[in-house]
């Protein structure tokens, strides 16, 4: 089995990641930062008070589209305005979705909101917004077990990726949502974009939940992200030892960050 989870940077690169989500094959893909603007496709354009950056209008739709064999499965966190190109304002859902092979069957299905709750934004704010995440337990036929993966967008804070105690809370949210999918005997699977540095407090926190992070110290994002930080996403398992290979995929770039491939043994 194999899985992915990417910060999709709403679609901003989405040529590149179109072509590589053509010959990604992945059995189970993650995204963050997905886009659902209703009656709308095409291009957007995002703004807050820090950035403006462009973005599919339908990122979900779009990745549907090339993942027919897929279960497109969608969380949002909260909307607000974007702007089509010819300057008209819609409403659009954010949030993050994933994609499970219709191949493996879906056993188990819970969302929840690791900080705040759902918002609908007159302007989109730079920090601080609502953050959901989204479990899914699958059968793995192959390796005759249950695979249980929850794909998490934390929290953004201007001031950096330092603990806080919004995080600290996030982390304790995120650890029950996790034990209330899962069931004994279950290969654990957590990733996405933390927001966090590898020393957060939110790594002991998943430990006590026998998870086991990946990523550590290494460089999760792109030449497309200008800042020095060069943390963001990661990847824990409950087995290291299910584990047959595990990529921080530097090529092609198809977002400001960089995905995170697993693969499984039978």
């Amino acid at each position: 089995m194999r899985i992915i989870s990417l910060n999709a940077w709403g679609g901003a690169m989405y040529d590149e990641l179109a072509r590589w989500l053509d010959t990604c094959d992945a059995d189970l893909l993650c995204l963050q930062e997905v886009t659902h603007t209703p009656s709308v496709s095409g291009w957007t354009r995002f703004e807050d008070d820090e950035r403006s950056l462009p973005q599919r209008a339908d990122l979900l739709g779009d990745v549907r589209a090339l993942l027919p064999r897929h279960h497109g499965l969608f969380a949002v966190s909260d909307s607000g305005p974007v702007q089509d190109q010819e300057g008209r304002t819609h409403r659009e859902d954010f949030g993050l979705a994933t994609f499970a092979a219709t191949a493996l069957p879906l056993v188990g299905l819970r969302s929840a909101f690791v900080h705040g709750a759902y918002a609908e934004h007159d302007r989109y704010p730079s920090g601080g917004r609502p953050r959901a995440a989204l479990a899914v337990r699958v059968h793995d036929p192959a390796a005759r077990r249950f695979v249980t993966v929850v794909n998490l967008h934390g929290l953004r804070d201007p001031a950096g990726k330092a603990d806080t105690p919004a995080r600290l809370a996030q982390a304790g949210r995120l650890a029950r949502l996790v034990e209330s999918v899962r069931e004994a005997g279950d290969l654990t699977v957590v990733c996405g974009d933390f927001n966090v540095l590898p020393g957060s407090e939110t790594f002991g926190i998943l430990a006590r939940l026998g998870l086991t992070d990946l990523v550590r110290e290494a460089d999760t994002r792109t030449s497309r992200y200008p800042k020095p930080v060069r943390h963001a996403g990661y990847l824990l398992v409950s087995d290291p030892a299910a584990v047959k290979h595990f990529e921080i995929v530097a090529a092609p770039e198809v977002s400001d960050h960089r995905a995170l491939l697993l693969d499984l043994r039978d």
